[in-house]
């Protein structure tokens, strides 16, 4: 069974239609912002549907949707789709029109980095911010290896290329870019002049900023998030 929003809880995106077919479960202060950049970025219709932190994540109705009770969660007619980086490739595979999707030339590097920045980047990122990093002994048993190679390695690939994959922005450019750009905003990756000169250029995509002004001026309307 699907949530049934509260009044003034979901906002339809830039393309309005009375039977949106793509369905985000989202909430302002989540990685569901990168969910809406791209949706943004693909340009077709579809509506947000906020679920709270405080309930509505954790009920039951939700929990048939996404087991793990967090969101994103992306609805497209039968397809369900969760995992930000799996909604980034689904919708860039689903919607060609929309030219985000790899090329022959381009899919390799794509998929490696996108996998990368979900794998090895989300793992070692999220344990620093803790306190926590492997040391040289524990470092084999990590498939990342500890903090300091991740982002010797992911500061390599932005800095090889205009955009990840190539000289053309590609849905792994969303997933990647958004990584880099909160790792800068809140400290959880030196402020480098690769890093920086990466994320400003995918930033100021049109998309991007549609997407940060949505999911702003949302934030604002529900307030910070409750546990």
């Amino acid at each position: 069974m699907l949530l049934t929003p509260s009044e003034g809880q979901w906002q339809v995106g830039r393309m309005q239609t009375d039977t949106p077919t793509l369905i985000l479960y989202s909430n302002p202060w989540s990685r569901g912002r990168i969910a809406r950049w791209m949706l943004e970025e693909v340009g077709a219709p579809y509506e947000v549907k906020t679920v709270t932190y405080a309930k509505e994540m954790k009920s039951a109705e939700y929990l048939e949707l996404n087991p793990m009770g967090k969101v994103p969660t992306l609805v497209h007619g039968t397809s369900l789709v969760t995992e930000v980086a799996a909604i980034c490739a689904y919708l860039a595979d689903t919607f060609p029109e929309a030219a985000l999707a790899p090329t022959d030339a381009e899919r390799a590097s794509y998929y490696r980095w996108l996998f990368f920045a979900a794998g090895p980047v989300e793992a070692a990122v999220s344990n620093k911010s803790v306190g926590w990093d492997p040391s040289d002994e524990q470092r084999g048993r990590f498939g990342y290896g500890n903090f300091a190679a991740v982002v010797e390695t992911l500061t390599h690939a932005v800095s090889q290329h205009e955009f990840i994959a190539g000289p053309r922005f590609t849905a792994a450019d969303v997933y990647v870019g958004a990584q880099v750009s909160w790792g800068l905003q809140f400290g959880t990756l030196p402020k480098n002049d690769q890093f920086k000169a990466y994320a400003g250029r995918v930033m100021a995509r049109p998309a991007a900023i549609r997407a940060r002004e949505l999911d702003d001026a949302l934030s604002v309307t529900l307030g910070p998030p409750s546990a």
